[in-house]
C-alpha cells in the first residue's frame, strides 16, 4: 500500500494469511525484533524471539548443532538456517527469521569479513537462505542486515522465493 513502511507491510501480509513469525537475532542485537514491535498491534502476528549473541545460546537455545557450529563457525548459511528452524519450533510460529553476521569494525577474517551477514527464513516446509557483504560501519551493517531480513520475509509472504 501507498506510504506503508516495510515493517507495516509484513505486519498486514502476517495478519492477511493467518500466520505468525517468531525471530533468532545475533549481529543486529534484536533490531529486527524492534522493528516489527514497532507497528502497532503486532502481537497478533509476532510471537518474539532469542537474541543469540552467544555461541552457547546458539546451541543451548536454538538447537544449532554443535558439529554446525564447529564445522562451518557462528557466521554461516548453516548457522543462520538453524537458528532460524530453532526459533520457529521454540516459539511454535509459522514462519522465523534468522540473522548471524560480523557488524564489524572488528572480528573479521579474510574468509568472513566485517559485513558479512547471513539472513535465513525457516518454515515448516522450507528453509531460504541470503549471503550480504555490507561495507559500511557497524551500526549500517545491523540496520541493514536487518532490514534485509524483513525484506526476505515480505518477499516470502508476497509470492515464491527461491531457495
Amino acid at each position: 500500500m501507498i506510504g506503508e513502511s516495510l515493517v507495516e507491510a509484513v505486519g498486514r501480509l502476517l495478519l492477511a494469511r493467518g500466520m505468525t513469525v517468531a525471530v533468532a537475532e545475533s549481529c543486529t542485537g534484536g533490531l529486527v525484533m524492534h522493528g516489527l514491535t514497532n507497528v502497532p498491534g503486532s502481537s497478533r502476528y509476532f510471537l518474539g524471539g532469542v537474541v543469540a549473541y552467544a555461541n552457547e545460546v546458539k546451541v543451548r537455545v536454538l538447537d544449532v548443532p554443535e558439529e554446525t557450529m564447529a564445522a562451518h563457525g557462528a557466521v554461516s548459511a548453516e548457522t543462520a538456517c538453524a537458528m532460524a528452524g530453532g526459533v520457529r519450533r521454540l516459539l511454535g510460529a509459522d514462519v522465523a527469521l534468522a540473522v548471524t553476521g560480523i557488524a564489524g569494525p572488528t572480528g573479521g577474517t579474510p574468509d568472513k569479513p566485517v559485513g558479512l551477514t547471513y539472513i535465513a527464513l525457516a518454515t515448516t516446509e522450507t528453509t531460504l537462505w541470503r549471503e550480504y557483504r555490507w561495507v559500511g560501519r557497524r551500526l549500517h551493517n545491523k540496520e541493514a542486515s536487518a532490514e534485509a531480513a524483513l525484506k526476505l520475509l515480505h518477499d516470502w509472504l508476497c509470492g515464491p522465493v527461491v531457495a
